[in-house]
Parts: C-alpha cells; sequence; structure tokens
C-alpha cells in the first residue's frame, strides 16, 4: 500500500498536461460548431490526446518540458503528434467566443494584416484556400516569424508553426472531426463560418 501511495504521488507529480477549460458552454457556438461537434472533438477526442500524452512522457527526456517544448525538440513520432495535437486543440478551441465584438482584427494584428495581405479580405481569401486546398487532415495556421511577418502556414496531421520557428496566432482545425458532423464534406462552407466565432482580442493576446 505504501508503494502504491509513492507511485501515486510520482504519477500526480508528472501528469501535468490538462485539459483546457472551455470559456463557453459546449452549445454556446452554434449553429457554427454544435453541442454535438464540442462533445465529441473536445470532451472526446482532445482529452484522448492529453490522456495519450501523460501516459507517454513519465521516465522520458520529455516529462519535465512544456508543450511547446516537446513540439520542438520531440522526432516524429506519438510524443509528438499527442503534444502537437494538445497544444492545436487547446488554441483552437480558445480562439472562438459566442459573442464576437469585433468582426476584424484590431491594433498591431490589424496593422501587420494590412502589410502582408494588402487588407483583411484578401488575408480571409488567403486562409480560406489555403484551408479547403490541404489535403488530408491537418491544420492552417495564421503564425508570426522572428521579425514579426506573417505567414500562413499549411501542416500535416499534428504539426504547428513552432517547428518552424513560428508563434501560431490563429488556427484552423480542418481534420474531419472538426466538421463532419455538422458540414459532412463540406470543409469550405465550415471554415467561411467560422470567421463569425473569432475572439478577435484573444488573437491579438497572442502576438
Amino acid at each position: 500500500m505504501y508503494t502504491n501511495l509513492i507511485l501515486t504521488s510520482i504519477i500526480s507529480t508528472i501528469m501535468s498536461f490538462s485539459m483546457p477549460q472551455l470559456p463557453y458552454a459546449n452549445n454556446a457556438l452554434e449553429p457554427v460548431i454544435s453541442q454535438e461537434t464540442i462533445d465529441y472533438h473536445y470532451g472526446k477526442h482532445l482529452q484522448t490526446y492529453v490522456n495519450n500524452l501523460n501516459a507517454l512522457v513519465p521516465g522520458t527526456e520529455y516529462q519535465d518540458m512544456s508543450l511547446e517544448e516537446i513540439i520542438i525538440s520531440a522526432p516524429d513520432g506519438a510524443v509528438f503528434n499527442n503534444a502537437g495535437q494538445v497544444l492545436n486543440h487547446t488554441l483552437y478551441f480558445l480562439q472562438f467566443t459566442p459573442k464576437q465584438t469585433q468582426k476584424e482584427p484590431s491594433g498591431k494584428l490589424a496593422e501587420a494584416i494590412e502589410r502582408d495581405y494588402g487588407n483583411f479580405n484578401n488575408f480571409k481569401k488567403e486562409m480560406n484556400a489555403a484551408s479547403a486546398s490541404l489535403f488530408g487532415s491537418g491544420w492552417v495556421w495564421l503564425a508570426m516569424d522572428s521579425k514579426g511577418t506573417l505567414h500562413i502556414v499549411k501542416e500535416a496531421n499534428g504539426g504547428n508553426p513552432l517547428r518552424k520557428g513560428m508563434k501560431p496566432l490563429l488556427g484552423f482545425d480542418v481534420w474531419e472531426h472538426a466538421y463532419y458532423l455538422d458540414y459532412q464534406n463540406r470543409r469550405a462552407d465550415h471554415i467561411a463560418q467560422l470567421w463569425d466565432i473569432i475572439d478577435w482580442p484573444a488573437i491579438e493576446k497572442r502576438m
């Protein structure tokens, strides 16, 4: 029994990755994202990635690293895939709001988009096109490099721009589980609707 208590203590210390707390109810993003999709996407898919990562890192070189450090340093494989998906989904779910106060970004983010894409509408068109055309499962990110330049980055599977030395700001999940219950195979329609729930102040803080 004493040994079991020691093991429990060690495991609880190492298992530091947890689910992000949604700042909205599971049904609050309807009709853009249904409660059913949130229940499965957040409640089951993300929870599985968190559980997997907490099972994989104990006793490895990654057990004391942050998600970002794991993503940057881990080779392709199970640890990277699950860490990437935990971070990706955390950024994804925390970028939405049921009460959008801004239809477009403001401040430094708006200035950077205008500088690098001409205007917000051009940026949206390029982001939509990249999201619709990414083959298979993956993510499309608005990311910022070390010089402050913005890039639209396509990533397969659980990839993240951190691996390219960039900071992820806004991410669109184009795995089918992100939209299939609501939009079936109409990925482009799903992407077009996401703009109505983006929390632009939250994205601006990531800069």
